[in-house]
């Protein structure tokens, strides 16, 4: 699982921080885009999976730690302002939201589809192993 942290300009200045995303430096044409915030402290969303959307997940403030897992194997990583990290479709992810002012962007390869999620973890492992074998 070779997930890698990007660093995103942040320009700041006394009137705040401005975080652009050109969609043209993105690995594949935005569909969809939405935030997620106020969530308590140490909570957890996500927890699930796609079949085919691969997603880059932007921590815009706050902290937030995201648990990836490829179906064998589970890595953390810790999400700052301005960084963000691709998840590819058939990756199970978690984010944990480390500090109350956290706020997620997440950006989509597709528009919403329920029968694109995975939210049965057991039926997410039963998939990837079914796929490892067919490889």
């Amino acid at each position: 699982m070779e997930e890698q942290v990007n660093k995103l300009n942040i320009f700041s200045d006394f009137r705040g921080d401005l975080i652009p995303i050109n969609f043209i430096d993105l690995p594949f044409t935005p569909k969809r885009v939405f935030t997620v915030n106020n969530v308590p402290k140490n909570s957890i969303r996500g927890n699930h999976s796609h079949f085919e959307t691969v997603q880059i997940l932007i921590c815009v403030s706050g902290i937030i730690e995201v648990i990836l897992h490829d179906g064998f194997l589970e890595k953390s990583t810790v999400l700052q302002k301005g960084e963000s990290i691709i998840v590819n479709n058939l990756i199970w992810d978690s984010q944990k939201f480390l500090s109350q002012d956290s706020t997620l962007l997440v950006i989509c390869s597709t528009e919403y589809d329920k029968n694109d999620y995975i939210d049965d973890f057991y039926k997410f492992l039963k998939i990837k192993s079914e796929k490892k074998i067919k490889e």
